[in-house]
């Protein structure tokens, strides 16, 4: 097994770190176009190995995609991060043109391999990567809803003062500020409704603060997060390399799922190591529907600023 992740930022090398301690490939490559650093940060997990008890390498390289032949899965973190007051939209113009470059070289060299997109917009560049690549769509995934999903979790928990591993919720739409859709109603904890242990305003605050989530964040540090965005892209690979079947909120490709069509949006698939393998149908409720519908309409309008 053989995994790349392309970007060596602080998402990039986070989720190349926890995919190496977790022993998920033989071989972890990090590539990214500075010089030295993706080298640098490798050398720098390897030798943790000895500290931790892995046996995975991980491999450094400056934009040589043939180091990456023969991935099985890719993760795409490239592009430029967010700022304080920045939207992921306004990035379109620029990350744009660096996911198309990234996914055409991947597919050089690993033509079978299963891509998971990161980088922002995400809806948006899954949809990109997927036009431009003509690859299967299974094998095309954005990531954005499991992290979603984390931080709806997490502010569950803490509004509960409850242990995050007994919540269980998802968040669904597209991955924007004003265009995720976390479903309060569904959510649980430890199988009974999050609704009998908080009100109708607290549950309203813990889908305003997950909208935010990401924005809060990059208020409070200065820059996009890492840490979290990490761990739910371990969760993706993990679920694909090991045949997990988890149901995960990912961004792919639909076709008249959810009354959408030719959009990538955050639905609940099955991940496995086809990609993803099927998708979980919610009987939503008139105003979630209208809520995704909306949700729809953004992200389309972002997709038109690509030019196809």
């Amino acid at each position: 097994m053989k995994i790349t992740v392309v970007g060596a930022g602080a998402v990039g090398a986070t989720t190349a770190d926890n995919i190496i301690r977790r022993e998920l490939a033989e071989e972890v490559v990090l590539l990214d176009i500075k010089e030295g650093v993706s080298e640098g940060k490798s050398l720098d997990m390897y030798q943790t190995a000895a500290l931790l008890g892995f046996n995975t390498k991980p491999v450094g390289s400056t934009n040589d995609y043939e180091k990456t032949k023969g991935s099985d899965v890719v993760v795409i973190t490239s592009g430029l991060p967010r700022k304080p007051g920045m939207t992921r939209e306004e990035l379109i113009g620029i990350n744009a043109g660096i996911v198309k470059g990234v996914t055409e070289n991947i597919l050089k060299y690993s033509p079978d391999a299963i891509i998971i997109v990161v980088s922002n917009p995400m809806d948006t560049m899954t949809y990109l990567a997927l036009k431009e690549s003509g690859i299967a769509k299974e094998k095309l995934i954005g990531m954005g809803g499991a992290l979603d999903s984390a931080r709806f979790k997490t502010y569950l928990a803490l509004a509960m003062n409850a242990s995050p591993l007994d919540i269980h919720g998802m968040v669904i739409g597209g991955h924007g500020d004003t265009t995720m859709i976390p479903l309060t109603r569904l959510a649980t904890y430890n199988g009974l409704p999050v609704s009998n242990f908080l009100s109708t305003d607290e549950l309203e605050k813990v889908a305003a603060d997950t909208m935010v989530g990401g924005a809060t964040l990059t208020k409070l540090i200065g820059t996009s997060a890492w840490y979290a965005p990490g761990a739910a892209t371990l969760l993706l690979v993990e679920s694909i390399v090991r045949d997990q079947k988890r149901i995960v909120p990912c961004s792919v490709y639909l076709e008249g799922e959810y009354g959408q069509n030719d959009i990538c949006m955050g639905v609940p698939v099955v991940l496995g190591r086809k990609g993803w393998e099927k998708i979980i149908k919610l009987e939503l409720t008139d105003s979630e529907k209208a809520a995704f519908e909306k949700s729809a309409e953004a992200v389309r309008s972002m997709n038109g600023a690509l030019n196809l």
